[in-house]
């Protein structure tokens, strides 16, 4: 089944149904983005000579442009890319190499930095502008019928950064992002045609997701005027549109129930937010309960298993009276239907209630594999079962409670950042002879990123150069927010970096 089916059936059976808002605006009906994707995909496929299967990747901020540009493509029988507007041209650069990606839409602000990419990248024919009038020359094509395609062919390729630090592509497949749509009515939230999706958070990542279980109910899809994150902005359309859902990361949630524009209100229009990406401490928790109301959902999952593996829906939430509820609170809720989830030891053999492991999913939603690599897909899936690399426990109820996230992963904003691929950076710089990157708790982000440097003999490091240095190579979310200058790093008898020791002096400082 092509996940495309979605948006084909909103624009036979609701078709004058609102599909696509601008702000407060509608864009497209649900007809008019049906057709309007069928003559993009007749685009793609007549002048541009795409095939199915062929990679298609979005460089986009979010805009209504993103969400035609996603359904044609799908409509096509394309594999589509989104990647991430906030990264550093050598990443989109590597992205769109490794994934083998024939064009690329990018908008306005990112055509400066992604169009130079089609003259090195063999497989990259061209970078298209999709900016007004630029974007309108895609509906010219002939109109084609929808793809048939088999369900397990890859719809999405999800680029998430590993610990190599190197982006792997999760090959997501047509009954993957399926198995997220319906769990998610069962597990997380109902919705109605009336309903509608706020786009605040990237639609590269989270809030993509979430363009499909509001599509299999034909609501609507609202991207803000301003494209992203502005609490204010979100207020003002809570008040006009009704019925709204918006994902947002715990950092976001943290900024919406303490922005001003918040406060005075009930809220009438907001019906749910949905939050995930990383760690909610309970008093932001708590918090967001009351500026929201008991509105508030959580979802567990990984990209190699989007949006899929636990989830916390508003009934537990709001279930003050239970004996355990501020345990239940701090847990990650309970394993979504379409998935079984274990907590295992080392030997992979499940524990019991309580038992500390690592926290291993399998179901439909689970990808495919990693694009293009053998090894790293056998590493993450064994018998069927994907590790994540989290560590957890169940309590006797079934909800899992996460102790821990991968040894080294940091998680700011709600943005993946693996240390690995900041200190192969810092290494490159010609002064620096060790390093070691960790996470440092931080109220606002949840955390920062903080660089241990070792200079090399007789050179005197400076922190702006080293700054300077990351800007010139990565995206400027994953750099370093603080450095430390030191004469050498804390290792074990084996010559490895002991990060712990690391985070404990952060600690002793404060």
């Amino acid at each position: 089944m092509n996940i495309a089916s979605l948006f084909v059936r909103n624009g036979r059976t609701l078709a004058d149904l609102p599909a696509v808002a601008a702000g407060d605006s509608v864009y497209l009906s649900h007809g008019q983005l049906l057709a309007r994707a069928a003559r993009i995909a007749g685009h793609l496929r007549g002048k541009l000579g795409l095939n199915v299967g062929d990679r298609a990747a979005l460089v986009m901020k979010n805009c209504p442009a993103y969400l035609e540009l996603l359904v044609a493509g799908w409509y096509a029988g394309l594999t589509m890319v989104p990647v991430n507007a906030k990264l550093h041209q050598r990443e989109f650069a590597y992205i769109l190499d490794h994934s083998g990606a024939r064009i690329c839409f990018a908008t306005p602000d990112l055509i400066e930095v992604t169009a130079p990419l089609a003259d090195e990248i063999p497989t990259l024919e061209q970078v298209i502008d999709v900016g007004v009038g630029s974007a309108d020359r895609l509906d010219q094509g002939d109109p084609i019928a929808m793809v048939d395609v088999p369900s397990a062919a890859v719809a999405w390729l999800f680029y998430t950064s590993g610990t190599t630090g190197r982006p792997k592509g999760a090959m997501l497949t047509h009954r993957n992002l399926l198995a997220m749509t319906l769990s998610y009515f069962i597990d997380v939230d109902q919705v109605a045609p009336q309903d509608v999706i706020l786009h605040a958070a990237p639609m590269s990542h989270g809030s993509g997701c979430y363009i499909l279980p509001h599509a299999a109910a034909g609501a609507c899809q609202i991207i803000p005027e301003s494209g992203g994150f502005d609490p204010a902005e979100m207020a003002g359309l809570f008040k006009v549109h009704q019925g709204v859902t918006v994902f947002a990361a715990p950092t976001m949630v943290k900024r919406m129930s303490g922005h001003q524009a918040m406060a005075g209100s009930d809220h009438p229009g907001l019906k749910t937010v949905v939050y995930g990406g990383g760690p909610m401490y309970l008093a932001d928790l708590q918090k967001a309960h009351e500026v929201f109301g008991f509105r508030l959902a959580q979802i567990y999952g990984q990209g190699e298993s989007p949006m899929c593996i636990t989830a916390l829906d508003k009934r537990a939430h709001g279930d003050t009276g239970h004996p355990r509820y501020l345990e239940r609170l701090q847990s990650a809720g309970k394993v979504q239907t379409v998935m079984q989830m274990r907590v295992v030891d080392a030997e992979g053999r499940a524990l019991p209630s309580h038992g500390i492991g690592e926290v291993v999913a399998k179901g439909d939603a689970v990808m495919a594999g990693y694009w293009r690599d053998e090894a790293a897909t056998a590493a993450a899936i064994k018998d069927g079962w994907l590790h994540t690399g989290d560590v957890g426990s169940l309590d006797e109820d079934g909800f899992l409670t996460l102790r821990d996230r991968s040894k080294d992963l940091i998680i700011s904003g709600g943005a993946n950042i693996y240390p690995r691929e900041v200190e192969e950076v810092l290494l490159r710089h010609p002064d620096v002879a060790e390093v070691s990157v960790i996470g440092q708790k931080d109220e606002e982000w949840g955390e920062v990123v903080v660089a241990f440097a070792v200079a090399i003999g007789g050179v005197t490091l400076e922190v702006e150069a080293l700054d300077r240095f990351c800007l010139e190579h990565i995206a400027r979310f994953k750099r370093p927010k603080r450095y430390h200058l030191v004469e050498a790093l804390p290792k074990n008898n084996y010559g490895k970096v002991l990060k712990t020791e690391l985070r404990a002096r952060l600690a002793e400082n404060g």
